[in-house]
């Protein structure tokens, strides 16, 4: 809730400063039924957290429309689908050689995906022939049937 408070220099904002709501009735309802603690020190919780968490402040803006907060971060690489697919698939295949039992819901957990995705690659890996499945759904196993070349 933006203060009431009339300031040419929103840098300010990040001190301490006097703050008055709009509508003080709203505020005092959101105040009783505990969704604000107090009004006036978002933007210091803001900055503290940032600051807790080792990040870059967010840049203040303040025009006609309002209050911006800009948040930076470092760009993210993410690999192409195909590599990180393939590297999945390693990962289920050094899973499934030593313990070639392994449930989707194991294999989930070993690889960090879901068990829908564990799925996906197993009816990916069947279909290049690199595994196939021996016995029942419930008491059969994995057999990885093409040795990985090791980098």
């Amino acid at each position: 809730m933006l203060a009431r408070y009339h300031f040419k220099n929103h840098h300010y904002l990040q001190d301490e400063y006097p703050s008055q709501p709009y509508n003080p009735d709203i505020a005092n309802a959101f105040f009783r039924v505990r969704m604000i603690e107090a009004w006036g020190r978002g933007i210091q919780k803001v900055m503290q957290a940032c600051r807790n968490a080792g990040l870059e402040l967010p840049t203040l803006t303040y025009e006609k429309l309002g209050l911006w907060v800009e948040f930076s971060y470092p760009p993210m690489s993410q690999p192409s689908g195909e590599a990180t697919q393939e590297t999945t698939q390693k990962r289920i295949l050094a899973l499934l050689r030593q313990e070639p039992a392994l449930t989707c819901k194991a294999l989930a957990a070993g690889t960090g995906i879901t068990a829908d995705g564990i799925k996906y690659h197993l009816t990916k890996l069947t279909e290049s022939g690199r595994i196939r499945r021996v016995g029942p759904t419930r008491k059969g196993h994995w057999e990885v049937l093409a040795q990985e070349e090791e980098k």
